[in-house]
């Protein structure tokens, strides 16, 4: 593959949407400590829900409770396409995805903005957050998956981190959820290496 992977920007939008539900509401580590999910009381989930949206350049006006708790509950079968695609298991990814796209009602719209030309995009069975989100999350995984771009999704490789990442770089080597696990990598690394000389 030669040059940045692109996807389009609805693609990159709802691709970004899983990452960060995937690690702001699913347990697991993060920078080799343990991560709790947002417990399941209301003004910790839409904030964790609000905050996902506004990383990735959405934010909501206001977040539904039942709308974050499906979010969360969507994020845990979200992980497992991430998982399975790293590991090169596309079959049970390509069956989970299959599975949220069903449960999402997620249907292809084409759309376009002011000034924008016409694009592609999954909406939910109605305008609720959590429907118009879960059903882009699933399309847009489903386009990663059914693609060459299935070893993209990834799940970070350093010690005590779970966390998930979408590869667009332009050799497809990420292997890390963040610089800083990156760093950590190669600090322990080093040490190790300084105490065997």
């Amino acid at each position: 593959m030669t040059g940045q992977v692109s996807f389009d920007s609805h693609a990159r939008s709802v691709l970004a949407a899983s990452v960060e539900y995937v690690n702001r509401l699913t347990p697991g580590y993060f920078g080799g400590v343990a991560y709790a999910a947002p417990p399941d009381e209301p003004e910790a989930i839409t904030a964790a829900v609000a905050e996902a949206l506004t990383a990735i350049g959405h934010p909501p006006k206001s977040v539904p409770v039942d709308d974050a708790r499906r979010l969360k509950l969507l994020a845990g079968r979200m992980r497992i396409v991430f998982e399975a695609a790293n590991s090169g298991d596309l079959d049970a990814a390509a069956e989970e995805i299959n599975a949220l796209l069903v449960d999402t009602n997620a249907r292809p719209q084409l759309d376009r903005g002011k000034d924008r030309p016409w694009s592609l995009h999954f909406h939910g069975p109605d305008e609720q957050l959590a429907n118009g989100w879960a059903a882009g999350c699933a399309a847009g995984l489903a386009l990663a998956v059914g693609s060459d771009l299935a070893g993209r999704l990834g799940v970070c490789a350093a010690p005590q981190c779970d966390r998930v990442f979408v590869d667009v770089s332009k050799n497809g080597q990420r292997r890390f959820c963040s610089p800083q696990c990156q760093s950590r990598v190669k600090a322990a690394a080093h040490r190790a290496r300084q105490a065997t000389t």
